[in-house]
């Protein structure tokens, strides 16, 4: 007999917490974590890791990084693995099955939290498992940090219809700056794009700056504070 599949937690966990999502290949390894109670606002943010093949996961420094600043300013993140990596089921699925895996985590994180504001975010191979998953989800802000686009098909998929943050390293060695540059000014709604000067795909030295783009860039679009949010 087959094990069963796991129940997901039935509210969101309190603290950090590393737990097992049913998912459409499997089990997803998901790992959650909360801002300071004082702090904490009405909304959650799902963070998506680089590309699965070349060593991407939700342990991934930048995505540390990306819902380390989403926590500080408030919100409560989650991370998680794409299908074949760490305890998640299943194998690479060149975006589609990923962005699948995508859409189960926030079809629970909808349902324990569901008056929160969704942010979506990715890094690399993760922000275009993002923009793929956005029309289908009612996303409040966007974050795309190095996307990928001369690699991907982000030409064919809608503008999420969101506040829209976009960070390019200016000296990445993964993607092309100037794709991403002219990508961005392609948009019918332009995004806000942060240009970092001096920084490579991985952000070496620079997850600082990485941090300050991204609480700077999003700031003027967060949720209420929790407590007035929810009458507390």
């Amino acid at each position: 007999m087959s094990a069963a599949p796991p129940s997901p937690p039935a509210a969101f966990p309190p603290q950090t917490e590393n737990f097992l999502l049913p998912g459409p290949a499997g089990v997803i390894e998901t790992l959650s974590d909360v801002p300071a109670p004082a702090h904490a606002r009405a909304g959650a943010a799902i963070v998506c890791h680089p590309h699965p093949l070349h060593g991407g996961s939700m342990h991934n420094k930048v995505v540390t990084m990306i819902a380390r600043s989403l926590r500080e300013l408030g919100l409560a993140t989650v991370v998680f693995n794409f299908r074949g990596v760490g305890a998640s089921s299943g194998g690479y699925d060149d975006g589609r099955g990923e962005t699948e895996d995508l859409l189960a985590v926030a079809a629970w994180l909808r349902g324990v939290r569901p008056d929160d504001a969704l942010w979506l975010a990715g890094f690399s191979f993760g922000s275009y498992v993002a923009a793929r998953a956005a029309p289908q989800l009612p996303v409040r802000q966007m974050i795309s940090v190095a996307p990928p686009v001369s690699r991907w098909d982000f030409a064919a998929l809608a503008s999420p219809l969101c506040p829209w943050l976009v960070i390019q390293g200016e000296a990445d060695e993964v993607v092309d700056p100037q794709a991403v540059y002219a990508w961005v000014a392609a948009q019918p709604e332009p995004p806000t794009l942060v240009r970092m000067p001096d920084t490579g795909h991985f952000f070496h030295r620079r997850l600082m700056d990485l941090r300050g783009a991204i609480k700077n860039g999003v700031r003027a679009n967060l949720p209420p504070p929790r407590s007035a949010a929810h009458g507390e």
